[in-house]
């Protein structure tokens, strides 16, 4: 099918939480599934920020159903108490794992709970918070879990046995290999919910080459000096702007013929609609994924399924 982003499908009973839905490609997800009339949950760290994400979303969809629920993805303790809301709900339809760094410290840094920086904030708090809320998902039929993939899974090898980046540690492989983590942990998510019979389904979508200079102002939510707008501009024929770049995610939380492993990106791979495209061949050898998924439940201290 043709998926126009302006003619979203009618979402008025369904349930999303969407993780870090205060800026970028997370409130963007969360203002169109607001649109198309979801009760949306914003998982956020900075509560002034959530405070400023609910007033424009409201601006735009004035009966929103909005809730804010403290969540800090670096923080396994945070985690747990904001997974332990979602398991409450009576239901979950979507949860959207979005919540993550994209600029990467220079030298190796350490989570709260001794976890490198990056892929515990990028994937293990992510793996935490999916097996927190399952209860919720699971008692909901049909229900998904979306992960953000991203460009740079098809840039780096994988060492599987230096998963937390003990040995050899830079800035850009530190991103890489905790998206290649939360991609290949959601694709293993869907063939493990298969085989014990769950109606829940795991995607994973990416968005793109999406970025703030290219995206409408926002107050307190996406404010590009005029410099970014500047050189943001320049790159106009290989970007779009993050609410583009949301489209994707809402594909595979809404669709009605969304399948659970498909993996959804922008047409031309860094822009463009939304449509199935191929995942990096290492996030879907399931090998790695089952060392992934076991590095995890050590490092979460947190069994999933």
């Amino acid at each position: 099918m043709t998926w126009n982003p302006a003619d979203l499908p009618d979402s008025t009973r369904t349930v999303v939480a969407v993780s870090g839905a205060n800026a970028g490609i997370g409130f963007w997800t969360a203002y169109q599934l607001a649109g198309a009339g979801a009760s949306v949950l914003l998982l956020t760290r900075n509560a002034e920020r959530a405070d400023a994400a609910v007033r424009a979303i409201r601006a735009h969809v004035p009966a929103a159903d909005l809730t804010v629920v403290p969540l800090d993805v670096a923080d396994l303790s945070s985690v747990r108490d904001a997974g332990a809301r979602l398991a409450e709900l009576p239901r979950l339809d979507v949860l959207v794992n979005n919540a993550g760094v994209i600029h990467a410290p220079r030298h190796r840094e350490q989570t709260v709970d001794g976890l490198e920086l990056v892929t515990g904030t990028n994937f293990f708090g992510s793996f935490a918070l999916t097996a927190a809320a399952m209860p919720a998902l699971e008692r909901t039929a049909g229900s998904r879990v979306v992960s953000l993939g991203s460009l740079a899974t098809l840039l780096v090898r994988l060492d599987t046995d230096d998963l937390q980046l003990e040995r050899r540690y830079s800035a850009w492989a530190a991103y890489a290999t905790s998206k290649i983590m939360l991609t290949s942990f959601a694709f293993e998510l869907d063939r493990r919910l298969r085989a014990r019979g769950s109606t829940t389904r795991s995607l994973v979508a990416h968005p793109g080459y999406s970025i703030s200079g290219r995206t409408r102002t926002v107050p307190g939510v996406n404010e590009p000096s005029r410099f970014d707008r500047f050189v943001d501009t320049l790159q106009t024929p290989f970007t779009q702007s993050k609410e583009a770049g949301a489209w994707p995610i809402v594909r595979a939380a809404i669709d009605p013929d969304a399948v659970g492993g498909s993996f959804y990106a922008p047409r031309f791979l860094v822009r463009g609609e939304p449509v199935v495209a191929r995942p990096a061949k290492v996030t879907t050898n399931p090998r790695i994924a089952s060392a992934i998924w076991a590095e995890a439940e050590v490092a979460t201290g947190m069994p999933l399924l």
